[in-house]
């Protein structure tokens, strides 16, 4: 990973907000929005250098901008979104370990990540959004907020789990939220709102009005009819 940065923020004692793209691509659609709503500055860009695919043109190649974006505002330091995740571990671990230390330069005491939670319970567009915590004593603490923990042992890969155990590995307050979904290959505009409203609830803070995520949630239903 090859990392530049062009300015420094003037954040002290940010939450962190950090994920990927991943199932209903719910990671990138939050981070997004958040950006879009509070209207972020970029500080720093993370890019890889060993590209997972090229793009055909019809005849000629390209390679493919592989790039994520730290932004920030007042108290908070985004990071993520865009497309998809790097496939190599060493790299996702790069990219942990960066946050990680972007996270301590900054003094930051939590890392928020989100994503999708594949579920076959019938949602009628109404999922819920778990969470997991780095330490039992932080879930308790989430559970006294009537937020519900993640309903069984499971395994979460890629980004939006493993950042959870760089900053329990390095003394951070972490917290993952996963919203649920059914149809992981289809962009998940509800489990987002979900998820944005559980952060809202445990950052004590507006992020921004959800009405259009709601306007493209329908627009998916009526295309795939679910």
């Amino acid at each position: 990973m090859e990392f530049t940065q062009d300015e420094e923020p003037n954040v002290e004692k940010p939450i962190v907000i950090a994920a990927m793209q991943d199932m209903g691509n719910v990671g990138s659609i939050v981070v997004n929005f958040i950006n879009d709503s509070l209207r972020t500055k970029i500080f720093r860009i993370a890019r890889t250098l060993n590209p997972t695919y090229v793009v055909d043109r019809g005849g000629y190649i390209d390679l493919p901008n592989e790039s994520w974006e730290y932004k920030y505002t007042e108290d908070l330091i985004i990071f993520g979104g865009g497309k998809g995740q790097p496939q190599g571990n060493s790299e996702i671990n790069a990219l942990c370990q960066d946050v990680i230390d972007i996270a301590k330069k900054y003094s930051a005491k939590f890392i928020y990540t989100l994503g999708g939670f594949h579920t076959n319970r019938v949602l009628d567009n109404n999922p819920k959004t778990y969470i997991t915590t780095t330490s039992m004593e932080l879930t308790k603490q989430m559970k006294g907020l009537n937020v519900e923990t993640t309903p069984q042992k499971s395994i979460i890969t890629g980004f939006n789990g493993l950042i959870l155990g760089f900053a329990k590995k390095n003394g951070i307050h972490g917290i993952g939220m996963y919203g649920e979904l059914n149809e992981p290959e289809i962009p998940q505009y509800r489990a987002a709102i979900s998820i944005i409203k559980t952060l809202e609830k445990l950052t004590y803070r507006k992020l921004g009005d959800t009405s259009q995520l709601e306007a493209m949630a329908q627009e998916i239903e009526r295309k795939f009819k679910y």
